[in-house]
């Protein structure tokens, strides 16, 4: 490959940020099993602790395994640097963590996985952070959610449960005109359908245990600094645009630049909250990244297969799947995923809620359980699982009501996917 030329997703995703081990030749990434490091000498440590050099001091803050995981992950969502952490969940405490203060606000949009919901609504009420909820159906919505307390708006790029595509563009527009950075959480699209920052986000967030890492084995998340946000535009993010008395004064945004919100993550909020992500689990997450647009693809085939022949099914109510195209999301999928509407889908079974619980109850292929994005297929009931801890007007809000099953389709033979469903649907 020639200097000039622009490497493309699938060599990005096998190569970026790796190379061959300098002591041994390994040319596998190694797992970096060790949760310390030895300095060269005084100068070097104080150089280290002091933000003036890079470097590996102690595995929660840095270790080269996480290093590579980190650098392919902002690689393919075009982003400056990266962080990883233990989980989606992580990746979004430290987020908001380096963006808010008690008594602030983020807007959130109401479709947003069920697990999402519960944090935002019950857990970061112990940090006295609120939560403003803004239906993606009407952009006004988040416009008039706007406040001075604002520091953040949150969307979903493609939603969980439902599949529903937001629209980027637009919301970024109301985020810019607010002055608050953009969060997108790209987990069920993946950089190889959706690149969010391209269409206006300045952070993405993703849970690394999914469609990233592929093969249901390993927890992970992540967060990508856009490197398109000015922090010290006017004072609202003191994290970044004040001086840092643990850190001799250095002002993040001003030292470190496009990729300061990065910085601030890692030597403020993972430092002292703590959830670093283990060198096993970046191991075996970048390994799944190497076949990610290869999956990516067939899941994209089979979920398109899958809603095409549940639509025609009799005991079938609806269909939510953006790539039918009578979906009310087809138009979005068409510009922001145009090579697929991703591997979840919902939808409705006319006999309600018991028959939910009889078809997760009579799959023999697919496996009944709380998670997407795994090679297998999997299907669950959120009503009696993952959203059961909402009110019913919650449930529905976003998009898991009583009669709604989810289904992450996997990579299996199509016909045998089918055929899973369609005995199950006649045993119900």
């Amino acid at each position: 490959m020639s200097d000039d030329q622009t490497p493309g997703f699938s060599t990005l995703s096998i190569h970026a940020g790796a190379q061959p081990d300098p002591a041994t030749g390994a040319r596998a990434t190694p797992i970096y099993q060790t949760t310390s490091f030895v300095f060269d000498d005084v100068d070097h440590a104080a150089s280290l602790f002091g933000l003036q050099a890079f470097g590996n001091i102690y595995t929660r803050i840095t270790n080269p395994t996480t290093a590579v995981l980190e650098e392919r992950v902002a690689a393919l969502e075009g982003g400056t640097a990266a962080l990883a952490v233990a989980s989606g969940h992580a990746a979004q405490m430290v987020t908001l963590h380096a963006l808010m203060t008690p008594g602030d606000e983020v807007i959130a949009s109401t479709k947003l996985y069920g697990g999402s919901i519960n944090q935002f609504t019950h857990s970061f009420k112990s940090f006295g952070w609120n939560v403003v909820w803004a239906d993606p159906d009407d952009i006004a919505n988040f416009e008039n959610a706007v406040s001075e307390k604002t520091k953040a708006i949150f969307i979903e790029s493609i939603a969980n449960p439902g599949g529903i595509v937001t629209d980027i563009a637009a919301i970024s527009a109301v985020a810019k005109k607010a002055g608050v950075p953009l969060i997108v959480d790209n987990t069920l699209a993946s950089p190889y359908l959706c690149r969010p920052i391209e269409h206006g986000a300045d952070v993405v967030v993703h849970s690394l245990t999914k469609f990233m890492g592929g093969h249901g084995n390993s927890m992970g998340g992540v967060v990508v600094d856009g490197g398109t946000f000015d922090w010290s535009r006017d004072g609202k993010y003191p994290f970044l645009s004040e001086p840092r008395p643990e850190y001799q004064g250095i002002v993040l945004h001003e030292t470190f630049g496009n990729f300061a919100f990065a910085i601030a993550l890692r030597v403020l909020g993972l430092r002292d909250l703590g959830p670093a992500i283990s060198p096993f689990n970046a191991f075996m997450i970048l390994t799944g990244i190497e076949t990610l647009p290869l999956r990516m693809q067939r899941h994209c085939e089979n979920a398109q297969a899958v809603a095409e022949w549940l639509e025609k099914h009799e005991a079938v109510d609806w269909v939510s799947y953006a790539g039918l195209p009578g979906d009310s999301s087809h138009a979005l999928m068409q510009k922001y995923s145009p090579k697929g509407a991703g591997a979840v889908l919902t939808f409705g079974l006319k006999g309600g809620y018991d028959a939910g619980v009889s078809l997760v109850s009579n799959v023999q292929l697919f496996s009944h359980l709380a998670n997407i994005g795994d090679t297998r297929s999997l299907i669950i009931h959120p009503a009696s699982t993952t959203h059961r801890q909402l009110t019913d007007e919650q449930k529905i809000a976003a998009g898991a009501g009583p009669q709604v099953v989810r289904l992450s389709v996997g990579l299996e033979d199509i016909a045998d996917i089918i055929g899973d469903l369609d005995q199950a649907l006649s045993a119900g």
